[in-house]
């Protein structure tokens, strides 16, 4: 079995100022941190902190992401290409990322070998059905995003066939030259 991490027999309120202190110092000065753990009367390494504060980084960057997702998902815009299933597929990602890496840090007294290949085989499958329904969204939004671009042209071209319309023989041009403008800007004769 694995022996358990310094940092994690520590008493909870050191943890929680251990936590804060690589939060503020921007996950650096581990050799600080070390110092000052010592004056508190733990004996830690620099290096049992660095794998703590690894640990801690990316969990604060995953919370990171599923904020910026969550913020994503109620702003008040319309969802024309469906950007809220995209924020919510990129948090479920996230969350199972995080899992993985969960999994991976925990000790064999944790979890043992035949719980943990249980799990990542339902993960698998998890990831597969998320990677379709994000292929799938990722089509719908491209479709959706022709479908405006190919609206929007068709009102433009609309409105030129009327203004061109509007000054048919106004201007003293000839039904010829009319046409080839026609022509040019419309596609049409």
């Amino acid at each position: 079995m694995a022996a358990r991490n310094s940092v994690s027999m520590l008493p909870a309120e050191v943890r929680a100022w251990l936590d804060q202190s690589l939060v503020d110092g921007n996950f650096s000065g581990y050799q600080a941190l070390e110092e000052l753990l010592r004056d508190k009367g733990y004996s830690i390494s620099k290096s049992a902190i660095h794998r703590y504060g690894q640990k801690i980084e990316r969990r604060f960057a995953a919370i990171r992401a599923s904020t910026e997702a969550a913020k994503l998902l109620t702003q008040g815009a319309s969802d024309d290409t469906d950007t809220r299933s995209e924020a919510l597929l990129a948090m479920v990602q996230t969350g199972l990322f995080e899992s993985i890496v969960n999994l991976q840090e925990a000790s064999d007294e944790d979890i043992s070998n035949e719980d943990r290949i249980a799990i990542l085989s339902k993960v698998a499958k998890n990831i597969a059905t998320l990677s379709r329904a994000s292929v799938n969204q990722k089509k719908f939004r491209l479709e959706e995003e022709a479908r405006i671009e190919q609206n929007a042209r068709a009102a433009l071209l609309a409105e030129q066939e009327q203004k061109l319309e509007e000054l048919r023989g106004s201007d003293g041009m000839s039904e010829q030259m009319e046409s080839s403008i026609r022509r040019i800007l419309l596609g049409k004769e």
